[in-house]
């Protein structure tokens, strides 16, 4: 029956990227409190009919429209809400991933609303005709991290009534491990993949203006005049090659946690890479795209 039900969810609030809330799109029944407030009507009206008390019914129809009037108030604080959902697709263990909320409303209108994702409830108040927000999420385990059903809901105004829908969406992330420093036991095994940053090519003649800290005084002190060291960027020419096999653990978890730690000391130093894993390579290259890539193919492995 639980099956049937959350196959009918999803079918009924199917959600790809926006979707303006209608009608059909917003469930509204009584909420908490809401069951008191039933029984305090109850009450009053038998005590109104025994006593042919006229005051006490006038004080029952009173109670009993206000709460026909909280159905139509927290109807309207979803209703014709425009919701634009986009999720990060790539994260790291321990970093947060974060899921955007963009949302547009013709009428201008203060609305109190809820967002409920998987245990996480967070309170958003919406004054604006356009207004985002960010619901962050925390994983500690790598792969592939599907974004839990969301639940946007509202109590306003007295918390007899709730109205709610749901956004069955269908994003995921990728999640790649955490970034491993290489210890001083292993520090020899990060020297074979750094490079120094700069290397020796030539002795030029010193012209006005060159640094002084390039003069080779060396060949001044021997009298062989004034010259210039001439040095050339390594990673002009050459390239980091990160294999998987080379780093020093056992544990895959691991290696992968030492691959991720030389590929952040690369970005760090704007070092070109490529990467060398056991179902997968990646090609020679260096920059924030490079760095996604990177974190796919660590996620995935």
């Amino acid at each position: 029956m639980d099956r049937t039900w959350q196959k009918w969810l999803a079918k009924r609030f199917q959600f790809s990227q926006q979707k303006q809330l209608s009608q059909k799109d917003v469930l509204v029944f009584i909420y908490r409190q809401g069951y008191l407030y039933l029984v305090l009507i109850l009450i009053t009206f038998v005590a109104g009919v025994n006593y042919a008390n006229n005051l006490i019914l006038g004080f029952c129809f009173l109670i009993s429209a206000v709460l026909c009037v909280s159905f139509y108030l927290t109807f309207k604080q979803l209703h014709d809400l425009k919701i634009e959902l986009i999720a990060d697709d790539i994260g790291q263990v321990g970093n947060s991933l974060n899921l955007h909320f963009y949302f547009q409303q013709q009428q201008l209108r203060p609305r109190y609303v809820y967002i409920k994702a998987g245990d996480q409830i967070a309170k958003f108040f919406l004054n604006a005709a356009k207004q985002q927000f960010i619901l962050p999420f925390y994983t500690e385990q790598r792969g592939k991290f599907d974004y839990p059903i969301i639940q946007i809901y509202s109590v306003y105004p007295f918390g007899l009534v709730r109205a709610w829908t749901y956004l069955y969406h269908q994003h995921s992330a990728w999640i790649a491990p955490k970034a491993e420093a290489f210890t001083a036991e292993n520090k020899y095994y990060f020297n074979r993949f750094e490079p120094d940053m700069d290397e020796f090519r030539e002795l030029r003649n010193y012209q006005s203006g060159d640094s002084l800290q390039a003069v080779s005084w060396k060949q001044f002190a021997r009298g062989q005049g004034l010259y210039v060291k001439v040095f050339e960027q390594y990673q002009d020419e050459h390239s980091i090659e990160i294999h998987y096999e080379h780093m020093p653990s056992q544990s895959h978890e691991e290696k992968l946690e030492f691959v991720m730690g030389l590929v952040e000391q690369c970005e760090q130093q704007q070092c070109a890479y490529s990467l060398h894993l056991p179902q997968a390579e990646l090609p020679q290259g260096a920059g924030e795209e490079q760095l996604r890539k990177a974190k796919q193919l660590l996620a995935q492995a």
